[in-house]
């Protein structure tokens, strides 16, 4: 029994280790300035809310697209679509919604559904454009948030396999006891987001097709993962992933009916991350809309079959 006691104590020890050394070489890694790791093909544009990072790509006379990316991405995770749209006439502009990205982070930590919404209508007014307003997985929670509170802001939306949880503010979630202090959140992220050893494996989980967790895309996400205080800025948005907004309009089934610009939703049938039974429920929710389904594809559509999604994105844009 003494013997059996050592062992479990030594793989404790061991674990804690691991733990502790990750969150070192996390503070090790963080160490460059936004603006001195920033792209050169992009720019930082002075908002309401700060300083937001966008690429372009297009004419400027063009309908503006605005993309909004997902959880832990970027802007640059939408570059093939971006220039498959500029390539047929249109203004594109990704955006990095804070704290993924180069943006500048909140100086209070307030990442919430509802900020995130007026840091894209804080672009918008920005840029001065009515843009077609497109949203991936976590992103179309504050998207579809701004759109509904703003609706005269936007020409048109398009949601692809929407993380935007309809019904969940009834859920009276909390976020869980061991996960509250900031410090255990940050030994957390350590480990997984922002461990390039974690990457791949994270990204696969998102994925139906496996393969398209290329050495491309894995280079392109870890890129802003240098940014000084990565780790607790993502510490602190991590309650906003995990726990469901209690404010947000975007969580009520009886909002969508007064959704009145066109709308279009693309979502992988074989989605695992935000079944297709989530973009069934928006399409019947929101009149007029449109649902085009992905065959063979999962959560994230656009890196597994770049043409296939951006196909379905053009043809709907064309009908707005």
């Amino acid at each position: 029994m003494r013997r059996l006691l050592k062992f479990f104590l030594w793989i404790i020890v061991a674990l804690a280790v691991v733990i502790v050394g990750f969150r070192l070489a996390a503070y090790e890694r963080e160490v460059e300035l936004r603006d001195f790791n920033r792209p050169t093909l992009g720019k930082m544009i002075d908002t309401a809310k700060g300083e937001v990072y966008i690429e372009e790509d297009g004419l400027e006379q063009g309908q503006p697209v605005l993309l909004v990316h997902g959880s832990v991405g970027w802007s640059r995770f939408w570059y093939e679509t971006s220039l498959a749209l500029a390539d047929a006439g249109y203004h594109v502009i990704a955006m990095d919604l804070s704290p993924m990205g180069y943006s500048e982070r909140d100086t209070g930590g307030d990442y919430s559904r509802l900020q995130q919404a007026e840091r894209i209508v804080a672009l918008a007014d920005a840029l001065e454009i009515e843009p077609i307003l497109v949203a991936h997985s976590f992103g179309a929670g504050p998207a579809t948030e701004a759109v509904m509170r703003y609706k005269d802001r936007f020409k048109s939306y398009v949601i692809v396999d929407g993380a935007i949880g309809i019904g969940s503010h009834t859920d009276q979630k909390e976020l869980p006891a061991i996960l509250q202090p900031e410090w255990v959140r940050e030994f957390a992220v350590a480990l997984t987001i922002t461990n390039p050893y974690a990457l791949k494996p994270l990204l696969q989980m998102f994925l139906h097709k496996k393969g398209a967790a290329s050495p491309e895309y894995l280079s392109l996400l870890k890129q802003p993962l240098a940014l000084k205080d990565t780790t607790p800025e993502l510490a602190k948005w991590l309650p906003t992933l995990l726990v469901p907004p209690s404010d947000a309009m975007s969580t009520r089934a009886e909002n969508y009916t007064n959704i009145d610009m066109p709308v279009g939703i693309i979502w992988g049938a074989e989605d695992t991350a935000t079944p297709l039974e989530q973009g069934v429920e928006l399409n019947a929710l929101i009149a007029g809309s449109r649902l085009t389904v992905l065959e063979g594809l999962g959560h994230i559509p656009q890196i597994e079959d770049p043409p296939a999604f951006q196909d379905a994105l053009l043809k709907m844009l064309v009908e707005f």
